[in-house]
């Protein structure tokens, strides 16, 4: 077993070159051992196999610095960087995490889940090196996806060019997994892989320059001529125009191409592109079949029977909000759909079918995204942004000066609300509340479940300014959804449960936990609903009615809904007790949703304790429910 000698790259550079390919073999099968008993992603890592072999065995690593862009695609990198032993706690709570992390690894020399974001690391990093008189090298791996995102092209533009007198040593490995290995990927442009990342080639085209330099015209002829007769062969001359050496498109699983033609590189001095051809799942044969269905897995599968079917269970908030798209569509005829590049995270696949002229992917481009749905609203159409909470934050300037400034009437489909689980930190969507709640024009709405959702995002498209619709990832309460498209009365909660001496406000899905806490602290509690505009007459209400209030929300507490509840007491001049829950001033880790809560305080029973501590023991009299 060569993978089990290999506890640091070093180890990997000692193995003659012959053996890499078995090496890789048994790294294929380690992963997708792995993921099978952890789920996590699956096909991203299966294609990065040879890649990351080639990449550690030239480089030398963690001196040189390799950037991992998105980072779904490292672990083969973690079982070759020391983790091997600890892959079977990948995105469990205490164990390693599935993307990049600088406190777990000097390996990770960059912490990424958040696409685009590699290009513009790595040239801070080359650039470091050369102030401090390093010879260090630095490596961006980007995939074709990736590229698809504004700030990628900033950064090459920017990396293209000398600074201060100083060109960047930096490669950038374009990861292109989304086409098939053509014809013109074979020996023929192996060999000129090769060539043109060679010696040779290099100083004779540097010596033609200099001699063509003298004659202008004759140096312009030869330029133009180089550029198109290589875009005839290689899709490369926009990268060449960003200041690039580009090199390739090389297949991506060919460990005798791509060696030698990182070996070049590596002794190239200045900015080099290398467009890498791999395909996901590659060596599983169902996710080569499937790379979208095996993009990740949710949990345990046999890898001889693949992902097991799903088994009837509540609508996840994902699916309710695409069926709700799909009748609101049918209903208003201007609605359009935009995603920045997550149909199926974000349950728009059947919309994609029903509706493909209103349907709008405009790839992982966030500002874009909102600043698209801004003019398609300017028209008298009614968008409807679906996005994540976290990737949200990337569109946060186009949010206020292009929608909100301008009281657009654009709908913000806020999935992965809150705790996110094993994706960890990068992907809660733990500050929407506070980013959003501040913007003027911009309301916010939480519903508590499934039906409640419909009718939340109902409430939002049938209003004439921006609004969000924030909600979990997963299954809700399990609550019978009703067909019909049904708004709230504007701004207005809802009394869950009467009780005595303290009301629970709850926002969003814990009002359920809330409702458990109530029945033994006998309080009273109020499904809020709005964040802004905030029901401040319930607020006041149960602020007058009990001696204290608790403020209940999946999301931070600095800036939360909690705020708003003390804004509101504070400028009617009511003084109460209020005890505010939420998340942590803290990155909360990864690892199973249920377990994270609890260890915030959230369930039922951290309610209940926190109301304990805070307001002493419990009412003699049981509380009556409404």
């Amino acid at each position: 077993m060569l993978l089990n000698k290999i506890n640091t790259p070093a180890d990997l550079r000692k193995l003659p070159r012959s053996e890499l390919g078995a090496l890789a073999a048994e790294l294929r099968n380690f992963v997708l051992d792995t993921v099978s008993q952890t789920g996590g992603h699956l096909g991203s890592n299966l294609g990065t196999v040879e890649l990351t072999v080639a990449l550690h065995y030239v480089y030398n690593t963690p001196y040189d610095r390799i950037v991992w862009d998105v980072g779904h695609q490292t672990y083969p990198h973690k079982v070759l960087t020391g983790r091997r032993d600890r892959m079977h706690t990948l995105r469990q709570l205490g164990g390693i995490g599935g993307f990049p992390r600088r406190d777990e690894s000097e390996y990770d020399t960059f912490g990424t889940a958040h696409s685009s974001t590699s290009i513009s690391a790595a040239l801070g990093m080359a650039l470091a090196a050369k102030l401090k008189n390093e010879d260090r090298k630095a490596v961006a791996v980007i995939g074709d996806g990736a590229m698809t995102a504004g700030m990628a092209f900033e950064a090459l533009n920017n990396a293209g060019v000398s600074h201060a007198g100083i060109n960047a040593d930096i490669l950038v490995v374009l990861n292109d997994n989304d086409m098939s290995i053509s014809p013109p990927v074979g020996a023929l442009n192996k060999y000129l892989a090769r060539l043109m990342s060679g010696q040779f080639y290099a100083a004779a085209r540097e010596g033609v320059k200099g001699v063509l330099k003298a004659a202008p015209p004759l140096f312009e002829l030869a330029r133009r001529f180089e550029e198109h007769a290589k875009g005839m062969v290689v899709p490369g001359t926009i990268f060449e125009e960003f200041g690039f050496n580009y090199v390739g498109p090389i297949d991506g699983h060919d460990l005798e191409s791509l060696i030698p033609t990182l070996e070049n590189l590596r002794s190239k001095r200045g900015p080099q592109f290398l467009h890498v051809v791999t395909k996901k799942g590659y060596g599983y044969k169902l996710a080569e079949a499937d790379p979208v269905k095996y993009h990740a897995a949710s949990g345990k599968f046999d890898p001889a029977l693949g992902f097991p079917k799903s088994a009837p269970s509540k609508p996840s908030f994902t699916q309710v909000f695409g069926q709700w798209l799909c009748d609101m569509a049918e209903a208003d005829e201007r609605l359009v759909a935009i995603t920045p590049a997550m149909r199926e995270g974000s349950g728009m696949v059947e919309f994609h079918k029903r509706f493909p002229r209103r349907y709008h992917d405009v790839g992982i481009a966030e500002q874009h995204a909102v600043t698209f749905a801004a003019g398609l609203a300017c028209e008298g159409l009614k968008p409807v942004v679906a996005i994540y909470s976290t990737f949200l934050q990337r569109g946060y300037d186009q949010l206020i000066h292009d929608v909100a400034l301008q009281n657009l009437p654009v709908v913000f489909a806020l999935d992965r609300a809150g705790i996110v689980g094993a994706d960890g930190p990068t992907h809660a969507g733990a500050y929407d509340i506070a980013y959003l709640r501040c913007i003027p024009n911009c309301s916010l709405l939480a519903p508590s479940d499934e039906n409640e959702c419909r009718q939340a995002l109902t409430t939002a498209f049938r209003h004439d300014h921006p609004v969000a619709v924030r909600y979990p990832r997963g299954a809700g309460a399990g609550v019978t959804i009703e067909a019909a498209l049904t708004a709230w009365p504007w701004g207005r909660g809802l009394l869950r449960r009467r009780g005595q001496r303290i009301a629970i406000l709850a926002f969003g899905t814990l009002l359920h936990p809330a409702l458990q806490a109530a029945e033994r602290l006998g309080a009273t509690v109020a499904d809020m609903r709005f964040i802004k505009p905030l029901d401040e007459a319930l607020v006041l209400e149960l602020a007058r009615g009990h001696e204290g209030l608790v403020t209940v929300e999946e999301g931070c507490v600095m800036g939360g809904a909690g705020s708003a509840v003390l804004e509101c007491l504070a400028a009617a001049g009511v003084s109460v007790p209020v005890l505010q829950l939420g998340l942590p001033d803290r990155y909360v880790e990864h690892g199973e949703p249920a377990r994270l809560l609890s260890l915030c305080g959230l369930d039922a029973a951290g309610i209940e304790a926190s109301v304990l501590k805070r307001f002493g023991a419990r009412p003699t009299l049981a509380a009556a429910n409404e």
